[in-house]
């Protein structure tokens, strides 16, 4: 590594993350890029007003839409150490209804998945989240969304793999065939 480049590692593994995997591997090419990448995954992963129950349930719903196994490996794993039940989990792999315990689980879910598929929301899914969570939750959850689609495609693209031994849930989009 050259010394940039150590400086920005060093950072990373000295915060909540505790190491260098995912796709800050490929960004460490860069390390300028890869110090402003993990400051912005630091600020909407641990900083934001959302619960990490439901920042979860919107990256583990990105990582999936997003075709990512990466990033559902990682997440699922993250959302299982903060409780999120297996059943959601299994749903949301699934691509089928998750049975949430809450109405705001299930809004963060909706909006998410909106926003992974249409590249927006629709006018009654953005009312119903900005009485229910805010202006300033609902700005967060739209930045930790397009965050985490920019590390699904960096993931994806790149190939980064998965730790040895452990096997994907789904396939790459490129290795499906339905790419083109």
């Amino acid at each position: 590594m050259s010394p940039e480049q150590l400086v920005v590692y060093n950072k990373v593994i000295s915060g909540p993350r505790g190491k260098i995997e995912g796709p800050l591997r490929a960004a460490l090419y860069n390390p300028e890029l890869a110090d402003r990448w993990q400051a912005l995954g630091a600020q909407l992963r641990y900083n934001t007003s959302l619960s990490p129950r439901l920042s979860e349930i919107a990256i583990c719903a990105t990582g999936r839409l997003s075709q990512s196994p990466f990033e559902w490996y990682a997440h699922r794993r993250e959302a299982e150490k903060i409780g999120l039940e297996k059943e959601i989990l299994d749903a949301i792999l699934a691509q089928t209804q998750p049975p949430f315990k809450t109405d705001q689980e299930q809004l963060v879910y909706r909006f998410a998945c909106e926003l992974c598929q249409h590249r927006s929301v629709s006018d009654s899914t953005y009312a119903a989240a900005l009485a229910a969570l805010g202006a300033l939750t609902l700005v967060e959850l739209t930045a930790l969304v397009g965050y985490y689609t920019m590390v699904a495609m960096t993931l994806n693209c790149h190939e980064i793999p998965l730790p040895e031994g452990i096997e994907p849930a789904f396939p790459l989009p490129q290795h499906t065939g339905a790419m083109g």
